[in-house]
């Protein structure tokens, strides 16, 4: 990908908490393998999009840093421990910081960076160092998904206005959300091209998932 190239930076922040082991964790792997699929047979998004991933559990950390879609490798995701959502936004704050390349008077920086949020429960930690973090940083779309009868919406309105709420920790509804995570990037990555600066319009949730007011 040429340095010359806008990019779309794309930020996957991913609950690898103990209550996501099992079922769960495997569907997050696989909706990541067919994201990758779906991604790399777009001409767009391949030229545009770069792809991060973000877990967090007791601690939070970068696993992927930002990497153009035909480099990177599907990351080793297992779950355990609690749930350090503060500390990953504090890293998501980090991360574009030090890996979204800004403007400059004679280049145009990258495309402000798209982050999708899954969870399935509170956080553990202090959630208003995250938020505070975030204040220092200019983002995009940010798109938080609360997974199951656990995850807590009202937490995730204060991290942003666009929160949806999935019923079930179900392999099917896990799948549908990556399905519609790859959509809305290709969505994305058409739109910064065919009308630059304009607000990018992501498709419909998935069918049974709620948008939380």
């Amino acid at each position: 990908m040429s340095d010359y190239i806008r990019r779309l930076p794309v930020y996957l922040l991913l609950d690898c908490s103990g209550s996501m082991s099992g079922e769960p964790i495997e569907a997050v792997k696989q909706g990541i393998k067919a994201l990758l699929t779906e991604l790399k047979g777009d001409p767009q998004a391949l030229e545009t999009a770069c792809l991060s991933v973000i877990t967090f559990n007791s601690t939070a950390r970068q696993i992927t840093p930002l990497t153009e879609l035909m480099l990177f490798k599907e990351p080793e995701l297992t779950a355990g421990g609690a749930t350090a959502l503060g500390g990953a936004l504090c890293v998501l704050a980090d991360c574009i910081k030090n890996e979204v390349r800004t403007s400059t008077a004679t280049q145009k920086g990258d495309w402000k960076p798209l982050v999708f949020l899954l969870t399935d429960g509170a956080p553990t930690d202090n959630l208003d160092d995250g938020l505070e973090a975030l204040k220092n940083v200019s983002t995009g779309n940010i798109i938080a998904c609360a997974a199951g009868a656990n995850a807590n919406t009202n937490t995730l309105r204060k991290i942003t206005n666009n929160v949806l709420m999935m019923n079930n920790l179900t392999a099917g509804d896990l799948a549908a959300f990556f399905a519609w995570v790859s959509g809305s990037i290709k969505a994305s990555s058409k739109s910064i091209d065919a009308k630059p600066g304009e607000a990018i319009q992501l498709p419909p949730p998935p069918q049974g998932f709620v948008i939380v007011p």
